[in-house]
């Protein structure tokens, strides 16, 4: 059976799946602690910079996307202080999983994964934000992919 999910991110949700409740919660702290490592760089263009706060979200996000001669796409982004710890390790998941994916991989990846990361529980109290970084994401390639058939 094919998986729904890019490789490294399937990865990521079987490392999450495995953890006991107590574990995956370090694990998702490690995780925003680690989202700085996928902040734009001094120096880096991008193919599609999209920057703004939104009302889902507490701070201004930028998502900056790069696509590769492959197809794969390459996420930075930047969040502002005051975004969630959740929202934080959901980017670092994100960037780390969908790294080298093509657009339509991304814009077909289903939310469904999220409680299988964050579990059930987190899901509840945190349903806006928790898919809050995948939908910016999955806008960014869909915006990406209309400007190269229009051009």
């Amino acid at each position: 059976m094919a998986t729904l999910y890019p490789a490294k991110l399937e990865e990521i949700l079987t490392l999450f799946e495995g953890l006991p409740e107590t574990e995956r919660r370090e694990m998702l702290i490690s995780f925003a602690e680690n989202a700085g490592q996928h902040a734009p760089r001094d120096g880096e263009v991008y193919d599609l910079e999209d920057v703004r706060k939104d009302d889902e979200c507490t701070d201004e996000v930028g998502v900056y996307l790069n696509v590769d001669d492959h197809g794969g796409v390459h996420f930075r982004v930047q969040l502002g202080p005051k975004v969630q710890t959740l929202t934080r390790a959901m980017t670092s998941v994100l960037c780390r999983g969908l790294e080298g994916s093509t657009l339509e991989e991304v814009q077909s990846v289903p939310q469904d994964f999220v409680p299988r990361i964050v579990g059930a529980e987190l899901v509840r109290l945190r349903s806006q934000t928790v898919y809050y970084v995948l939908t910016r994401m999955k806008a960014a390639c869909a915006l990406y992919a209309r400007r190269q058939v229009s051009n």
